[in-house]
């Protein structure tokens, strides 16, 4: 059974077919899913997803994109449903240095800030950090929390040992499908298995195939059911059979968030 550790079912891409695609998920084998939020109307979102779909698990935070819009009222907010709710991380929380658009220092701010909720409730976070882990990893040096997912992780050797050390594990997707990823496909092989987590990221960052099939659209919509296929191309490249990676990756997973064991646990009892 495959864990999605990020996905996004709450996106309004998914509104027409939601239902359809969970299924469609559950029968390709995806036992499990996190939904990262990415600002306070989309906890609601996530919330309600994780209510009507047995297996999907919410995660609330406040994204990067969004820093400019975002305030004190916001953070106050997040906090009042982080201790209501009880999600199984905060996030998606970090920097993105490509939105150049975006104040760094305003997202610095930000993502500080949710770093010390994550301590005050104890909270592993769901990680973006793109272009710019270096400025992220030195903030969780900062404010250490108890560890959690490098979503999409897309770094250095050196990076990905210094997440290690401070208890993440790192998120690959679709990105590792293309024969071009030569990066990131050799990091996700020489890393040790204990390292790895699988996601989709989905409705974003298709896999290969999508692309081919979708060949008219420049950006096919990525779906849960993926995953299946995301995790067996990452077992032919690491020369495993697909049922060992799903197993210490679904493992690697339950150890960052607790909750999803009862998940699993529910979704292999059925």
């Amino acid at each position: 059974m495959w864990v999605d550790t990020h996905c996004h079912l709450s996106s309004p891409e998914f509104d027409t077919d939601r239902d359809e695609l969970w299924k469609s998920a559950r029968e390709a084998g995806v036992s499990a899913l996190v939904l990262p939020a990415v600002d306070i109307d989309d906890c609601a979102a996530a919330a309600a997803c994780a209510a009507r779909y047995p297996g999907v698990l919410p995660a609330y935070g406040l994204h990067p994109f969004y820093a400019a819009q975002m305030d004190e009222d916001d953070l106050a907010r997040l906090a009042f449903l982080l201790e209501r709710d009880r999600p199984c991380a905060l996030g998606e929380i970090g920097l993105d240095g490509i939105r150049q658009d975006i104040d760094p220092e305003r997202q610095k701010a930000l993502f500080l800030a949710q770093l010390r909720l994550a301590r005050q409730f104890d909270l592993p976070v769901l990680l973006h950090a793109r272009r710019a882990l270096d400025v992220a990893l030195a903030c969780l040096r900062q404010t250490r929390v108890k560890g959690g997912i490098a979503h999409a992780f897309n770094g250095s050797g050196e990076q990905a040992r210094q997440l290690l050390r401070l208890g993440f594990c790192l998120g690959f997707g679709g990105v590792l499908t293309y024969p071009g990823s030569r990066r990131i496909r050799a990091m996700a092989v020489a890393l040790p298995e204990t390292a790895l987590v699988l996601e989709t990221d989905a409705p974003y960052l298709p896999p290969r195939w999508l692309r081919e099939k979708e060949k008219a659209r420049a950006a096919p919509r990525n779906t849960p059911a993926e995953l299946s296929g995301i995790g067996r191309r990452l077992a032919a490249l690491r020369n495993v059979a697909p049922e060992h990676l799903a197993a210490v990756t679904r493992k690697n997973a339950e150890a960052l968030l607790p909750e999803l064991a009862a998940q699993n646990q529910s979704a292999l009892s059925e």
